[in-house]
Formats: structure tokens, sequence, C-alpha cells
């Protein structure tokens, strides 16, 4: 393939430019790629010391997932814009067999688990014939949806618990926020308007100085480096009912990994044949026994980023595999992390609304090519969508059901996925869609 016919998503950009567009990728995604460490801490009762090696075990971890995923070794990774982090979808059965067991219980259950998905990826990529447009549409749209109450508790505080939570002042700043990405997006172009989030968090956070919103008090106190020792907690430990909560995990992650990856390759305007899914699912099992290893956990697609590609319209995989870089620098260099970690939660809302915007408009646009004239497509996105919603609207909604059952229900992102699944392959049978086929048979078209 020539230079001029060279996709944008391998353009390689400026080096300057690599690190600006990857910092924005890790600032948009910093809070929800540390949540889990300091959520499986707290639950678990470990020190502080415990929970910043925790921390630093993931954005290490984080980056070289990132770049396996961009970049790709071997059978491994799919080569796109993705960034990598760590699945929410593990968190409760975490918990669980960290309380029971301990922690060398939980990367003892990660690392199988992860092996499980490595094996099972080709034949899970299969699957990909079925999602043709109306199930990718409602997938990318329930992405966007799904993610949209983070954004919002984000330009709250952030701790609903707080007594200042959803105050004036914290909801005033992330609106400001969103009106400066709005502002950089709208009037300028080229480089400015595709940073226009970074621009956005960098100028929320200088006011919320001033108004007493910022601690820097961690950046004063954490270390210059921080080295992350595999096995830290201990040789990992195998408790098969353990292991089998975890693969049950991992299948539900496969399947959001899936339509991360088809979402992104609509923004990106690259077909996701099955062949890249596998690359795709390998990397994350590979990822995920790595993050047995180093005291991390199960990783995925990180959907918060997709928005970001959507709205930068820098579709460059090498704009990522830098923010893997940045990744494992700040898990190298604690103090740096803290740096990041003082953007408040109000200025993250108001640039986490117009991302996660960013991916449901994404789905929309997709379902505007779908024909709904004479064809059942109208109720399986209305019904999947419905599903989805769910657990938005009432989070202990499945509070009775099985907990194997709840691991996979509980994600409106997963639960309106498998609706528009099969109801597709109920109301409208089990044609392959024309979009998703074989490289061979699209090559034979042209």
């Amino acid at each position: 393939m020539t230079e001029n016919t060279r996709h944008p998503v391998d353009e390689m950009l400026p080096p300057g430019q690599l690190f600006i567009y990857g910092l924005q990728h890790v600032l948009a995604m910093y809070a929800g790629a540390v949540a889990v460490p300091l959520i499986i801490a707290n639950a678990i009762g470990l020190s502080r010391e415990q929970l910043i090696f925790l921390i630093n075990a993931d954005l290490f971890t984080c980056g070289i997932a990132t770049l396996i995923q961009t970049l790709g070794i071997g059978n491994m990774g799919i080569r796109i814009p993705m960034i990598q982090g760590v699945t929410f979808a593990a968190v409760t059965p975490m918990i669980i067999i960290g309380k029971t067991h301990g922690m060398p219980a939980i990367y003892g259950a990660i690392i199988v688990a992860g092996l499980v998905t490595y094996l099972a990826a080709p034949y899970f990529s299969r699957l990909i014939r079925f999602f043709p447009p109306v199930v990718t549409g409602t997938i990318i749209t329930i992405i966007g949806v799904t993610l949209m109450p983070v954004a919002v508790m984000w330009a709250a505080g952030g701790n609903p618990t707080a007594k200042d939570y959803a105050s004036p002042e914290y909801i005033g700043l992330a609106f400001v926020v969103m009106m400066l990405v709005l502002f950089f997006y709208k009037y300028f172009t080229g480089f400015i308007s595709n940073i226009a989030v970074l621009l956005g968090l960098i100028s929320g956070t200088l006011l919320a100085i001033p108004l007493g919103m910022v601690n820097f008090s961690q950046v004063g106190t954490a270390g210059w480096v921080g080295i992350t020792t595999p096995f830290w907690f201990g040789l990992p430990t195998f408790d098969i009912a353990s292991i089998a909560a975890m693969v049950l995990v991992m299948l539900v992650v496969m399947t959001e990994t899936t339509g991360d990856c088809i979402a992104i390759g609509e923004i990106i305007e690259k077909p996701i044949h099955k062949e890249d899914l596998a690359r795709c699912l390998r990397a994350d099992g590979f990822s995920t026994v790595l993050g047995g290893i180093l005291n991390s956990f199960p990783y995925t697609a990180f959907a918060q980023n997709v928005g970001l590609v959507g709205l930068t319209r820098v579709k460059s995989r090498f704009v990522v595999a830098a923010a893997g870089v940045i990744l494992i620098a700040l898990g190298l260099i604690p103090k740096l992390a803290a740096m990041v970690a003082a953007i408040p939660h109000p200025v993250l809302g108001g640039a986490g609304i117009v991302m996660f915007g960013m991916v449901a408009a994404s789905g929309i646009k997709t379902l505007s090519k779908v024909n709904f004239d004479g064809t059942h497509n109208i109720m399986v996105v209305g019904i999947s969508i419905g599903i989805g919603m769910i657990t938005l609207a009432v989070p202990k909604f499945y509070h009775g059901f099985p907990s194997w059952l709840q691991v996979i229900l509980h994600s409106g992102i997963t639960a309106g996925s498998l609706a528009a699944i099969l109801l597709n392959l109920l109301l409208n049978g089990k044609e392959a869609p024309h979009d998703v086929t074989d490289k061979k048979e699209v090559s034979a078209r042209g």
C-alpha cells in the first residue's frame, strides 16, 4: 500500500502532536483507570501503601496493554486507536474473592481467565456476523448513553455522599469546561480544534485553583519512582469457584470489547473483520494474564475514549500508542500520576458530557443508515436501548437474581448488546451483514 492510499489509522504524526494528543487521551481516561484499584483497596481493607502500589501497577500495565492493542505483537492487537483500561465488570467478583480467599486468589483467577480469553478469541470472533449495522448502531448508542451518568456524577463532584455534592459551584465549573471545549472546537481549526478537550481540562483546572477545588497535597508526598514487582502480594492461588466467576466476567468483557471495536471501526471508517476482532480479544486475554502477574486487573477497551476519537477526528493509532507510553511513565513516576489525579471531578465531568455524547451521536449516525421501513429494526433498537437503560434507572433491579446472572445483566452495555443481537436474530433472521464479511469477500467486491 502506497503512502497516498494509507489509511489515516496508520498515519504517523510529528512527535509533539503525538504527545499532546496522547496526553489528552490519558487525562480523559485517568479517573476511570484508577477507580477500580481505589474501590478494591477500600472494600478489602488494604493499606495506603498497598493502594498506591495497586494504582502504579494499574497505570503501568494499562500502558503495556494499550501498546499491545495499538501496535500489535504477533497475533495480538487490533491496531486501531483503542486505549486499554481495567474493566468495572470484574469489581464485584474480585471483592468477593479478595474478602474470602485474599489477593493471591484474585490474581490466580485473573491469570486463568486471561488464558481462557486468549484461547477462545478466534472462536468468539466468529460472532461478528451477528453485528449488522442495526446491532452495531444500537450498541454504540447504548455505550454513549450508559457512560453519561459517569460524566454527570463527575460534574456534581464525584462523591454522592459528600455534603457539597451537586453544589452550584461544581455544576457551574462543569458547565464552563463544557463551553470551553465547544469554544476551542468551533472557533479554532486544525491542531487547536483537535485538542479542544485537553485545553478544556487545563483551562478548567486553572479556573478551579482559586476556587479551592484543586488539591496538590498528594503531589508533594508521592514518590519519584515506583517499580511494579511481579506477584507483590504473593504467589497466586487457584480456587475453582473464583476462577469460574472470573471466566464468566471475561465472557462479558469480550462482548463489550466487540462492541467497542466495532464502534471505533465505525468512527474511523475502517471495517472490523473477524480476524481483526480475534487479534483484539487475544490482546485482551494476554493483557489480563499480564495484569494478574503485575498485580493489576482484567483489561478491556476503554469506552470512555471512543468519543474522544470521534470528537478530535484524529484516527491515528500511534496517538493512542503515545498515550500508552505516558501511562507507563505515570506508573513508574507516582509524582506525575498525583499531578494528573489533582484534576477536579467537575472539570472531568464537563469534558465527559461532550465525549460521551459524541459516542451516542456516532451510534445514531450509524442507525441513520439503517432501513426502518418494512423491517423489524425499530423494535430491535427500541427494546435493546430500553433493556440497556434498566440498571441506569434502577441499579438494584436485578439484586434478586443469581450472582452469576447479575454479572451479565448489571452492565447496561452487555445486557443491551445481548438484547440487540438476540432480537435481530429473532426478528430479522440470521442473514450475514454485508459490511462485516470476510476480507476475501470484501476484496472480491472491490
